[in-house]
């Protein structure tokens, strides 16, 4: 059969939608957004252009290189990274966080002067009612506020994305107000923000749909959209699968979901399931790479369970599973092998398969084990003895602990 014969892909059934035909990129705010995680540490400067190199490998088209108004270290390590883009010459465009105040953005207009990269200032203010009671401000004051902001940084020859803050939260007319100002004032990127992760799919497509339609379109002006959100209902990367169905044009993560309180969007998990429906064409081999390293340098553990990453991503130790897989392998095709029970092709991400040995496996588990370590996996007694041992175990034996094993079976056996 032909692969495409041996698993109905319903993800690619959106009336309407082209997952391959799509055209959004990706921005990376590990560097900004992810270093607001309270657990995490700043990483070194040296370990902050790694991630940046390896964005760049990945085909990340973004990415945020910092707050340099938040003080003399991060205005330093966004200047050091500015200057690694231009003389690594990667592929990668930047952007630097601001509020809509000329004290954030004249350290970017300055970055940008000395390393000689093009940067886009990202100037945000509150939008929702409720952060308007909190600060006591008014709509014309937020709407003078943004248009100075934007003025300015478009005088000082920076390009803008506008971005409101806890736009799933705001009213219409508060967005029509806001973004329409910095429009008309030369902002050509607007930024939609789920700041408290409060959204559903549903209202993320309500809310693009709005901004298209009666904000950006009226406009009569080119600008690109952007959807940046956060995971407080555990809706992170599937709210940026919305916002790409609906018409954004990019979408923003952070490697491993760090960030504000419980994190933003994954970006390695939009890599991936990017990849899988035919909307981004990197290598993506490189990706465990990326998220070691982010684990490492950020001090964020990453669980077993992860999603590709984790050290369970491709393990099993039940039998059933096992089974399915050594025939797969028999039938000397690793395509199906690397399908068969996993949704994701650990091949494409520069892993394997891992048929393990524990108290829910079968036989099938201890052949393919001994074989794939160099062991006789005809040899029914060692097969009964490894088996009988994981059968009285309460979890997966460890590669020395099986080893042990067929050392003891065959000591026994020479002895015999």
């Amino acid at each position: 059969m032909q692969e495409h014969e041996l698993i109905y892909d319903w993800n690619r059934r959106t009336p309407g939608f082209s997952w391959e035909l799509c055209d959004v990129e990706l921005n990376d705010e590990t560097l900004r957004d992810g270093l607001q995680s309270p657990s995490v540490t700043d990483p070194s400067i040296d370990d902050k252009r790694a991630l940046l190199h390896l964005m760049a490998e990945l085909g990340i088209a973004a990415a945020n290189i910092g707050l340099p108004g938040a003080g003399p270290r991060t205005r330093a390590d966004t200047l050091a990274l500015a200057r690694e883009i231009v003389s690594g010459k990667l592929a990668i465009n930047a952007n630097c966080a601001a509020r809509t105040l000329v004290a954030d953005i004249e350290p970017i207009a300055s970055i940008a002067q000395d390393s000689g990269l093009a940067i886009e200032a990202a100037t945000f203010i509150g939008s929702s009612p409720i952060r308007q009671f909190a600060e006591d401000w008014t709509l014309d004051k937020m709407v003078r506020v943004s248009e100075d902001a934007v003025r300015f940084a478009v005088g000082e020859g920076l390009s803008v994305m506008f971005v409101t803050e806890d736009t799933t939260r705001a009213k219409p007319e508060t967005l029509v107000a806001l973004y329409g100002a910095a429009i008309a004032c030369g902002a050509r990127r607007i930024c939609l923000a789920d700041t408290v992760g409060h959204a559903t799919p549903d209202g993320v497509r309500a809310l693009v749909r709005f901004v298209r339609d009666e904000i950006v379109g009226p406009s009569g002006e080119k600008v690109r959209i952007d959807w940046h959100g956060h995971r407080d209902r555990g809706h992170g990367l599937a709210n940026c699968m919305a916002a790409i169905e609906a018409g954004v044009n990019r979408v923003h993560g952070t490697a491993l979901g760090i960030g504000e309180r419980v994190g933003n969007a994954e970006m390695d998990l939009l890599l991936i399931n990017l990849r899988l429906l035919g909307a981004h064409h990197h290598d993506l081999r490189r990706l465990p790479e990326y998220t070691a390293l982010a684990s490492r340098a950020l001090g964020v553990a990453i669980p077993p369970s992860y999603p590709v990453v984790g050290e369970d991503a491709f393990r099993t130790a039940t039998g059933v599973h096992a089974a399915a897989i050594a025939k797969a392998q028999k039938k000397g095709d690793a395509w199906l092998a690397d399908r068969i029970y996993s949704g994701v092709p650990a091949g494409d991400f520069g892993l394997s398969q891992r048929i393990e040995v524990g108290h829910v496996s079968g036989i099938s588990n201890v052949r393919s084990w001994l074989d794939a370590h160099g062991y006789d996996a005809t040899n029914d007694a060692l097969c009964k003895h490894v088996l009988d041992a994981a059968k009285r175990a309460t979890r997966t034996l460890r590669d020395d602990e099986l080893a042990a094993l067929v050392a003891g079976y065959n000591l026994q056996a020479a002895t015999a």
